[in-house]
C-alpha cells in the first residue's frame, strides 16, 4: 500500500506559476477559431476587436481572482471560493460540472487534436484507421494516441508536482517560443499586398455570410455568438489557483502569474491575427481554390496557421505547423491534468467526492483524482460527444467566473477583516466590467445559440439531485 502524506510540496514558483497559467491557455484554438470568427462578423477590425474583448474580459478575471488567490491560497482555487463566498452547494455544482464536462472534456478536445495533428505527421494515426470494432464504439488510431498521451501525462503526475512543473516549464516556453517566430515571420515575411489590400478595403465593414450588414443589436449579437471561440482559447487561465497549495508565497505568487501570464498569452494572441490578416483576406470563399480565394473565413479545415504560412514555406507550411500545435497540446494538456486532480482532492475533503480523491500519495499528489479524471477524459475521447461538450463549456465556464467574481463583494461583506494582501485592482469597476460583458455574452448565447447553451445550463442543474444524494447517503468508493 502506498504511503501517504498529508501535505502538498510547496515546488512551484513565480516563473512556474507563470508557465502553468500561459501553458493551460495556448493549446490548438488560436490557430483555428479565428476562421469561425470571420465567419461570424465579416471584417478584420471586428475580428480584431473580438480577440481584443476577449482579452480584456480574461485580464479583468485574472486581476479579481487575485485577491480570492491571496485570501484563500488553497487547493481546489475556484471551487473553494465559491464554497466560502456562498456555500458548500455553489462550490459542489462547479466542481460537479468541472469533472464532468469543464476540465475532462477540455483535456479530452485537446488529445483528440494533438492526436489528429499528429496525423498530418504520422498518417498511421487517422480516424479511418479503425483498430477495434465494438460495434457501439469504433475505437481508431487516432484514439489511441489521444489515450496514451492522457495516460503518459497522468503517470508522470502521479510521480509528483516537479516532474509535473518540468514538463509544464519546458513545454510553456518552447511553444511561447515557436508562437513568437511564426507572429515575426508572419508579420515581417508572410505578408500579401493584395491580401492587405482587400482587408482594408473593408476593415469597419461587419457583414452576415449571407451578405447583410451588421450593425447594431445585430453586430453585438454577432461578436457575443463569435466570442465562443476565443473565450475558449482564452480559458484555463485560473488553473493555477487549483494547484494553490502547491506553490511557494501564493498570496503573492498567484494573482501575479495570473495577470502576468494571461497578459502574455492576450498579447501573442492579438498579434497572431494580425498575422492572418498580414497573409490573407478575411473574406473568402468555400469553393476556393487556392488558399487566398478561401481566405480566413474558409481556410482548409479551419487551419489558418497553415494557411498563412503558406506562401512562405509553401506545401511544408501544414507540417510545421501541425509540429508546432503537437508541441502546444501537449504542453496545453500537462498543465490541465496536472490541476484539475486538486479540485477532486478539495471536494474529497469535503465529503463531495469519493474519498480516496482527498488523499496524497508519497509523492505528495492526490494519485486517485488523477486517475478517475483520466479515465472519465479518455472515455470522453471515445465517445465521439468531447466537441459537443466543449459547445456547452463556454457557457457553463461564464456563469462560474461571474459567481466567483461575485464573491468578492460577498466576501468583502461577510469578512471585512480577513487579510487581503491583494486587492483587486480597479475595483468595483473592472469586476463590474467582467461581471456585466460575460453576462451580456450569455445572454446572446441563450438567444442565438440555444442548442448549445441550455443543454450546458442542464449539466450544471444535473449536479443538484446529485449533491442532495451525496448529502443523504455520500457515495462510496
Amino acid at each position: 500500500m502506498e504511503a501517504e502524506k498529508s501535505d502538498f510540496k510547496k515546488s512551484l514558483g513565480f516563473i512556474d506559476s507563470t508557465a502553468l497559467v500561459a501553458g493551460s491557455m495556448i493549446g490548438s484554438g488560436i490557430f483555428i477559431v479565428s476562421a469561425d470568427i470571420a465567419r461570424n462578423v465579416g471584417s478584420p477590425g471586428w475580428l480584431l476587436v473580438v480577440w481584443v474583448v476577449t482579452g480584456l474580459m480574461t485580464i479583468f478575471a485574472a486581476l479579481s481572482y487575485g485577491e480570492l488567490a491571496s485570501m484563500m491560497p488553497q487547493a481546489g482555487g475556484q471551487y473553494v471560493y465559491l464554497r466560502e463566498a456562498f456555500n458548500p452547494f455553489a462550490g459542489f455544482l462547479y466542481g460537479w460540472t468541472f469533472f464532468t464536462v469543464i476540465q475532462t472534456g477540455t483535456i479530452a478536445a485537446v488529445a483528440m487534436a494533438f492526436a489528429k495533428f499528429a496525423g498530418v505527421l504520422i498518417p498511421w494515426f487517422s480516424e479511418s484507421n479503425i483498430l477495434l470494432n465494438l460495434g457501439f464504439v469504433k475505437i481508431n488510431s487516432v484514439h489511441l494516441l489521444a489515450i496514451s498521451m492522457i495516460l503518459l501525462l497522468t503517470f508522470n503526475n502521479l510521480l509528483g508536482i516537479r516532474n509535473g512543473k518540468w514538463v509544464q516549464n519546458v513545454f510553456t516556453f518552447l511553444k511561447v517560443a515557436l508562437l513568437i517566430g511564426f507572429i515575426v515571420l508572419g508579420l515581417f515575411f508572410a505578408g500579401n499586398a493584395d491580401a492587405l489590400a482587400v482587408n482594408k478595403s473593408y476593415f469597419w465593414e461587419p457583414i452576415a455570410l449571407d451578405g447583410t450588414a451588421l450593425s447594431g443589436w445585430a453586430l453585438i449579437a454577432a461578436i457575443g455568438v463569435a466570442m465562443v471561440g476565443s473565450l475558449f482559447s482564452s480559458d484555463a487561465w485560473n488553473n493555477i489557483t487549483f494547484a494553490a497549495g502547491e506553490v511557494k508565497n501564493p498570496k503573492r505568487n498567484i494573482p501575479l502569474s495570473l495577470v502576468t501570464g494571461v497578459t502574455l498569452v492576450t498579447i501573442l494572441y492579438i498579434l497572431a491575427n494580425f498575422v492572418y490578416l498580414n497573409a490573407l483576406p478575411l473574406r473568402g470563399s468555400s469553393e476556393g481554390v487556392s488558399v487566398f480565394e478561401r481566405g480566413i473565413q474558409y481556410a482548409v479545415n479551419d487551419r489558418l496557421g497553415s494557411a498563412s504560412m503558406f506562401g512562405l514555406f509553401g506545401s511544408i507550411a501544414a507540417l510545421l505547423m501541425a509540429a508546432f500545435v503537437v508541441i502546444s497540446t501537449f504542453g496545453c494538456n500537462n498543465g490541465l491534468i496536472l490541476s484539475g486532480a486538486r479540485v477532486y482532492y478539495a471536494m474529497a475533503k469535503d465529503k463531495l467526492f469519493f474519498k480516496s480523491a482527498g488523499k496524497l500519495n508519497k509523492y505528495s499528489v492526490p494519485a486517485a483524482g488523477l486517475k478517475v479524471q483520466a479515465i472519465w477524459a479518455s472515455m470522453l475521447c471515445l465517445s465521439g460527444s468531447y466537441s459537443d461538450l466543449l459547445d456547452y463549456v463556454v457557457f457553463a465556464v461564464l456563469i462560474f467566473y461571474v459567481l466567483t467574481i461575485a464573491g468578492i463583494f460577498v466576501l468583502r461583506k461577510k469578512r471585512p477583516n480577513t487579510e487581503r494582501p491583494y486587492k483587486t485592482f480597479g475595483y468595483p469597476i473592472i469586476p463590474l466590467l467582467y461581471m456585466a460583458s460575460a453576462s451580456l455574452v450569455m445572454f446572446v448565447l441563450l438567444i442565438y445559440k440555444p442548442a448549445f447553451t441550455w443543454p450546458g445550463l442542464m449539466i450544471v442543474l444535473s449536479g443538484v439531485p446529485v449533491y442532495y444524494i451525496w448529502q443523504k447517503w455520500g457515495l462510496k468508493e
